[in-house]
């Protein structure tokens, strides 16, 4: 192992690694002390077997906070989702995984169309800062975001407001879905919410170490066997490897 590379990446001598707690397909429970346990962790812990020392996992209660943190010197590695803003900040591994990220509508909505979301009055509920709330300030030109701070509260606001979207990954659509009943989820989907490891930046030692090591991890297929084991095969999917 380079030595640079487990200087740059663990300065401590354990990698300090920052978790996104709100990610419930990446964070599915802990472990027996304690620590968060799923995808992410799983995948921390494989990184430091290589580097030949243990992980610590830090959790922040959502990717904005994590991202944020960068500043600090508080984590090694950010297991969240890469995107344009937090990239100026962050140095990104290719994609793992990804989840879809789409739009739910009420049981009464005229919208039929995934395209026809972005009209002038039609107010979307989105999760503050997170990965698809980034692509939707990006993207949009006549829609307005509603912003709230956590996901299960952009369920609130949408229903008790009457707004007329409701944006969010896939699978907690599909949960929220219950509580509405005859609300619709469009099949289409707005972007994909590719998950990343993040490193300081212009740590080149650390970043060409982790892409390496992400490369490999889905062609020997161990995001495919993390996915099996934490129960999240379907809502999960293995990133495509860039050609």
């Amino acid at each position: 192992m380079n030595q640079q590379v487990r200087q740059q990446l663990a300065p401590t001598g354990v990698l300090r690694t920052a978790v996104n707690m709100a990610n419930f397909l990446l964070i599915t429970g802990e472990t027996d002390s304690g620590e968060p346990d799923g995808v992410s962790p799983d995948l921390a812990r494989a990184i430091a077997a290589e580097l030949g020392i243990e992980a610590k996992m830090i959790p922040y209660k959502g990717p904005g906070e994590v991202a944020d943190a960068i500043k600090d010197n508080t984590w090694d590695i950010g297991n969240i989702a890469a995107e344009p803003e937090r990239a100026k900040t962050i140095s990104f591994s290719p994609a793992y995984c990804e989840i879809q990220a789409t739009y739910m509508v009420p049981p009464d909505s005229p919208l039929t169309d995934i395209t026809q979301v972005d009209a002038s009055g039609n107010r979307i509920a989105v999760k503050a800062r997170a990965a698809y709330d980034l692509w939707l300030t990006e993207h949009l030109k006549h829609a307005s975001l509603v912003r709230v701070d956590t996901v299960d509260q952009s369920f609130e606001i949408f229903s008790a407001d009457k707004l007329e979207v409701l944006a969010g990954l896939r699978p907690a659509l599909l949960k929220q879905q219950q509580n509405m009943p005859g609300a619709r989820i469009f099949d289409c989907s707005f972007t994909a919410v590719q998950q990343s490891i993040g490193c300081r930046p212009k740590h080149t030692h650390a970043a060409a170490f982790l892409d390496e090591f992400i490369k490999n991890a889905i062609s020997n297929g161990l995001i495919a066997s993390l996915i099996e084991k934490h129960g999240v095969k379907g809502k999960l999917s293995v990133a495509p490897l860039a050609q």
